[in-house]
This record gives structure tokens, C-alpha cells and sequence, in this order.
């Protein structure tokens, strides 16, 4: 490790070292929104998008998380932000391994956004894929909001659990006006922006 031989009592490896060995500066992408917004599908085609331009990207999915890690969580306030609190530890991780971080989570609370904001610092980007919730239903091809408002399912946002919109993200998607290419255009040049201001 040539870049460590000036000081060889210093172990770790800082992420500034780790960009250097990359053609870009990562961030923290934090896709917020309701189920059937449209969080992950985007989420996934940005990352193709950044990817073919030669970013080093990993996307953190809600759906994905809940089947290993979070396993043992269920979706009571407390449970959603024991969820939200580990999720962001782990893009927190990935992201001082210098990669590109996609979150996509429904993260419904105020309080588990903040808390992700300032454990990430200066390079999370809070992206709110906002949809009306009557269509959000109409996508629902797994029948979730019907489920929850016939009782089958407790403490579903937007039905029998709140959802705090956020009041202060850096990007807004309003998927119900834009396809997806008009979206990830958007948050690509927002991308592209910083990296030339920077």
C-alpha cells in the first residue's frame, strides 16, 4: 500500500483515498416516497444510468433489506425506525467505501430522514418521488392498499400509518408527470451539476 508507506503506523485507508482511485465523488442518493411511487424502479434505472457513465454504484433496496438483514422487523413505528436506523448505517458504510449509495425506502418519518441526513453529512441528496395516493393504488399490482384498507395488513403507509412529506429535499420527482427517462434525466444533471461545481 505505496499510499501509506509515509506514515506506517496509520492503518485505515480514508475515503479520500478511496475517491482517488475513482473518476467521480460519491454521494448518498435517499429515495423517499410512498409504496407504488415508483422509488425502486427508479432507483434501478438510474443506477444502469450511472453505471454506463462509469460510476461505481450499489442501490440499498426497501423490499430487498426486509427479506435478510431487517428479517426480523415488522412495520410498527418502532420496527420502521430500527429499519430506517440500520439502513442508514449501511449506506453510510458503503459510502465511505467510495461507492455511489441508491437508498430506496419508503423511510415515512421526518425524524429517520434527519437522522440518515446526519449521519451521511454534506453529500446525501434526499430525492422525494412524490405520487398522489390514489395513484400509487393504481400501480399496486401486488393489491398491498386494498389489503390494508380490507384490515389484512396494520400500519400501512398512506392508509393505517402516516407519511411525513419531506419539506426540504434537494430533488423532486413527481412520477405521475414525468416517465422515467424525464426522471432520471433530472436527477442525473443534478448529479452532473455537483460534480462540476465541485
Amino acid at each position: 500500500m505505496t499510499y501509506l508507506k509515509n506514515d506506517p503506523d496509520r492503518l485505515d485507508v480514508t475515503l479520500k483515498e478511496r475517491r482517488s482511485l475513482l473518476p467521480f465523488k460519491n454521494k448518498v442518493l435517499w429515495f423517499t416516497g410512498m409504496s407504488g411511487a415508483g422509488k425502486s424502479t427508479l432507483a434501478h434505472e438510474l443506477e444502469n444510468s450511472l453505471h454506463l457513465k462509469g460510476f461505481l454504484t450499489y442501490v440499498l433496496d426497501g423490499d430487498v433489506l426486509r427479506q435478510g438483514l431487517n428479517s426480523d422487523l415488522r412495520f410498527t413505528p418502532k420496527d420502521r425506525k430500527e429499519n430506517l436506523r440500520r439502513v442508514a448505517h449501511v449506506a453510510r458504510l458503503l459510502y465511505e467505501s467510495g461507492i455511489f449509495v441508491i437508498v430506496a425506502f419508503i423511510s415515512p418519518y421526518a425524524k429517520s430522514r434527519d437522522f440518515a441526513r446526519k449521519l451521511i453529512g454534506s453529500d446525501f441528496i434526499e430525492v422525494f418521488v412524490d405520487c398522489p395516493l390514489e395513484i400509487c393504488q393504481q400501480r399496486d399490482i401486488k393489491g398491498l392498499y386494498q389489503k390494508a384498507k380490507n384490515n389484512e395488513i396494520s400500519n400501512f403507509t398512506g392508509i393505517s400509518a402516516p407519511y411525513e412529506k419531506p419539506t426540504d429535499s434537494e430533488i423532486i420527482i413527481k412520477t405521475n408527470k414525468l416517465d422515467i427517462k424525464q426522471s432520471v434525466k433530472k436527477i442525473v444533471d443534478y448529479i452532473e451539476k455537483l460534480e462540476d461545481d465541485g
